[in-house]
């Protein structure tokens, strides 16, 4: 409950400060050749303060750090992580607030363990618990944030069964207090037409959506991969530099390759049935969250992929006008993320719960085929099986 209480403070203050900095900074108050300067200029930012103030780290080393050691071994990384992560994000780079703040929150979780002096097995649950309020505060669906943190610690399931219980409180304990605390109300983020009933026909889409989204989560990986592999010999701190000059080009194509997209998912679900504007849409947000990615930019890519899937969804009911398109945006969002993150319970419910949906069976097997499809593919390479508790064998 405290490090619920605590993770809900931390992520209303995170996310405060990047709607301030985002007043100065976002896409949208500028022009575009301005903005390309603004971008370029936060690189050089973001490559100083890494060189100043050291490596951020990442969420793949915290959860490295929960199967080895229950969870992180010091917060100093947050001095870097907070600021660039906020500079990265406010000024439209394509990856969202959910790592960075996860990583924060379950390095909270991670202190108070340790100031408590807690074992490690506790402290694994602390840590999770501390990520699941940081993914309440950005989500709205403490249940599936709960399981969601649990899930993005494995490839082929949840394992630290223990932890669910406390994850799950301190979930619910983090949203009230978000809630109370920020006047937020508690409708869904985002506005999905009415779905209507489901027919049987629907839960053969839904594998057709899973294998869509599996191809998509593939492409992203490799993708991410291959810009990795042909920056590695730029130094870090030249990297963000590089990515912002991308950013920037790449806005001149499509303001869809800035932002992190959740802002940009209800007019997309209104804009009316254009091929090119979605077909545009996904390859401009995969493009750009694959740059921010590989050039050291801070940021989580759920939503990103969760906006990838929605533009695919409503492309695939254009192809098939008799396909109920609401399943279609819905499945496509959870396969697309399952298939990166491996989280198919997660993935639903969020999903589910952030647009308000009462789509279950048909996005949960989209997210279930999504898994199988890309078990041996990964982004997350630290996801691996868990490691004993004490005194078992």
């Amino acid at each position: 409950m405290v490090v619920g209480a605590g993770g809900a403070v931390v992520g209303a203050g995170f996310v405060g400060c990047i709607h301030l900095l985002q007043g100065a900074l976002w896409p949208t108050h500028w022009d575009t050749r301005v903005h390309l300067l603004i971008l370029i200029a936060v690189g050089a930012a973001v490559g100083l303060m890494i060189k100043l103030l050291g490596n951020p780290g990442d969420v793949e080393l915290l959860v490295n750090n929960i199967h080895i050691s229950g969870g992180s071994e010091d917060i100093r990384d947050l001095r870097a992580l907070i600021p660039v992560s906020l500079l990265c994000i406010a000024a439209g780079g394509a990856m969202g607030p959910e790592a960075p703040l996860v990583q924060t929150t379950g390095s909270l979780g991670s202190w108070a363990s340790s100031r408590w002096g807690l074992s490690r097995d506790d402290t694994r649950i602390l840590t999770i618990t501390g990520m699941a309020a940081g993914f309440t505060v950005l989500f709205g669906a403490p249940l599936g944030s709960a399981i969601f943190a649990l899930e993005i610690l494995h490839r082929r399931g949840l394992e630290y069964y223990e932890a669910l219980v406390p994850a799950v409180v301190g979930s619910v304990i983090g949203y009230m207090a978000y809630a109370l605390a920020t006047g937020v109300g508690l409708s869904p983020v985002w506005r999905f037409p009415v779905s209507g009933p489901l027919r049987g026909q629907d839960l053969l889409w839904a594998i057709a959506a899973g294998i869509g989204g599996a191809a998509i989560s593939v492409t992203f990986t490799y993708l991410c991969t291959g810009l990795r592999w042909a920056v590695r010999r730029v130094p870090p701190t030249v990297r963000p530099v590089l990515g912002g000059l991308a950013l920037g080009l790449l806005a001149f194509w499509s303001p869809y390759a800035l932002t992190f997209g959740e802002a940009q998912v209800n007019p997309l679900v209104a804009h009316r049935a254009v091929v090119a504007v979605f077909v545009v849409a996904a390859l401009a947000k995969l493009c750009g969250t694959a740059v921010t990615v590989a050039s050291g930019w801070r940021g989580g890519f759920i939503i990103p992929l969760f906006f990838m899937g929605l533009a695919v969804g409503r492309l695939t009911h254009i192809a098939f006008p008799g396909t109920n398109e609401v399943v279609l945006m819905a499945a496509f969002m959870a396969a697309a993320n399952t298939g990166v993150t491996k989280t198919p319970l997660g993935s639903t419910l969020v999903v589910s719960q952030m647009a308000g949906l009462q789509l279950l069976p048909t996005t949960l097997i989209a997210a279930v085929v999504a898994l199988l499809l890309t078990s041996e593919v990964g982004l997350i390479h630290t996801q691996s099986e868990r490691e004993p508790a004490s005194g078992e064998a």
